[in-house]
């Protein structure tokens, strides 16, 4: 073997082959051995080479260009022959075991870079080929370039854990959920990029100075971060650089436009200027504005010891006004509980009241319902009087029509039958024969019943006979012939 080393162009010194574990039969006047650790790499972690052989790196360069075939440095022939350099290395090792020559590599081990959840990593390469900005014309505050490039690369890192040279490499870890920046001396948020910032103190158009206290809220889209980075190198540059001036010196301008009781009234308006104002600015620098807000605000203890009295004046007439109107409420409440005890005697006089008034209008109602019903029967009479008079009066109208067609009827018959008697008759025997017919029909008498002379031929009294026989004859009439009327007594009459 030492033959095969000799003859093969082997020489002296430190070799850059290494023999893995395993029994070898070396001679050891010849070759000196020196037995070194296997690399260990540590998961989450990374292994930064640096070669000890090689060609030199080229002006201009930090590290070595990334070599292949070498099998993660183990073999370091390939490496040389490959053209590897010697010095820092941009291709590093990741977590595992490797048989590596320490006289060759060189192994430093940094923790894997992490970028955590709402965060991206905005990669600053220092290796790499030349590349031209791909931003335009409209972007002229640094190169950013495509992956791979010296430069900012146009595209950022999403959370997760990343193997990253850091001596070639630098990545910042930029926000992009909205991030609070408080101006305030007694409160800074866990990023601690507000560290640096204190309370605004600024000086009202009066004069009086103050203090307030401002939160502003800001978001940087993940596809920004790498402008954001490329114009100010680090989100800690971006506050001081830009946001620290432009709110301290909009407040302070802003306070000097108003006095300091204005200002505090018109808080809520001058906050929402205060966020449009600091958006527009923010747009400009690839920022966007979430919101603005102010916090405490302390005026000058003079001054707030007068607002303060002429506040406490204002409360206790506040006060006062409460007062009376509780003991007004507290009048209404006796007045309300003493109604409230008279309350069952007034109940039984209203209902005293109700049960009298219900009976006079009981008592009206049926005077009125007696005088309704005498006043409908008297027109109930009325009208039956008066519809019988009608009647009446048409009955008789009728009978009195009747009797008279009947008599006219009768009339003309008679005169009909007269006109006849007379035309057969003669006027002169007609006029004998109704004489006669009279005579009859009236019992008009042309010789007495009884006649009365001086002396009678048997030389008796004649008067007194005569009287006599005349009461004779009327008590033998009064036997005979009965009270009749006068239609029977004309019968009678007619008989005789």
């Amino acid at each position: 073997m030492l033959e095969l080393f000799l003859t093969s162009g082997g020489q002296r010194g430190k070799q850059i082959g290494y023999l893995n574990s395993g029994v070898y039969r070396i001679n050891t006047h010849l070759f000196e051995l020196a037995i070194s650790d296997i690399i260990s790499i540590e998961d989450g972690a990374v292994g930064i080479v640096t070669t000890l052989d090689g060609k030199p790196l080229e002006q201009g360069t930090i590290a070595g260009a990334i070599i292949d075939g070498h099998n993660n440095y183990q073999d370091f022939d390939k490496f040389i022959e490959n053209g590897g350099q010697r010095g820092l290395q941009t291709q590093v090792i990741q977590a595992g075991n490797y048989s590596l020559n320490p006289w060759a590599v060189g192994i430093e081990k940094v923790p894997m870079t992490q970028i955590p959840i709402g965060h991206v990593g905005v990669v600053i390469s220092y290796v790499g080929e030349e590349g031209e900005d791909i931003t335009g014309e409209g972007f002229k505050h640094g190169n950013i370039v495509k992956k791979g490039n010296k430069g900012v690369w146009i595209t950022p890192l999403d959370p997760g854990k990343y193997a990253i040279n850091v001596y070639t490499h630098k990545i910042e870890v930029v926000p992009t959920t909205n991030l609070v920046l408080n101006w305030a001396n007694a409160r800074s948020e866990s990023h601690n990029l507000d560290k640096s910032l204190s309370t605004i103190t600024v000086r009202s158009k009066d004069g009086f100075p103050f203090n307030l206290d401002v939160s502003q809220i800001i978001h940087v889209p993940s596809m920004e971060a790498p402008k954001v980075i490329a114009r100010f190198g680090s989100m800690l540059n971006l506050v001081s650089q830009v946001l620290e001036p432009t709110i301290g010196n909009y407040f302070r301008n802003s306070a000097q436009d108003s006095d300091i009781i204005e200002f505090l009234k018109d808080r809520q308006k001058r906050q929402n200027d205060a966020k449009s104002q600091i958006s527009k600015v923010l747009d400009e620098y690839n920022v966007h504005a979430v919101d603005t807000l102010i916090g405490d605000i302390t005026p000058p203890s003079e001054l707030m010891k007068t607002l303060t009295d002429r506040k406490i004046a204002e409360e206790e007439e506040v006060t006062f006004d409460i007062q009376r109107k509780a003991q007004d409420q507290r009048k209404t409440l006796e007045s309300a509980k003493a109604l409230a005890d008279m309350q069952g005697q007034m109940v039984h006089a209203q209902q005293s009241v109700e049960i009298a008034q219900r009976e006079a209008e009981a008592s009206v109602k049926k005077s009125e319902g007696d005088a309704k019903a005498m006043e409908l029967k008297a027109a109930a009479q009325s009208k039956a009087k008066k519809l019988m008079a009608e009647a009446d009066a048409a009955q008789i109208k009728l009978t009195g029509d009747a009797e008279a067609s009947k008599i006219e009827a009768i009339g003309k018959a008679t005169a009909e039958a007269y006109g006849l008697q007379v035309e057969a008759m003669g006027s002169e025997n007609f006029s004998k024969f109704k004489i006669t017919e009279e005579i009859g029909k009236n019992g008009i008498k042309i010789i007495p019943e009884v006649l009365i002379s001086g002396n009678d031929s048997s030389g008796g009294n004649g008067a007194i006979n005569g009287l006599l026989g005349i009461e004779l004859l009327k008590q033998i009439r009064t036997q005979e012939t009965p009270v009749v009327t006068n239609n029977n007594t004309e019968n009678k009459d007619s008989q005789q």
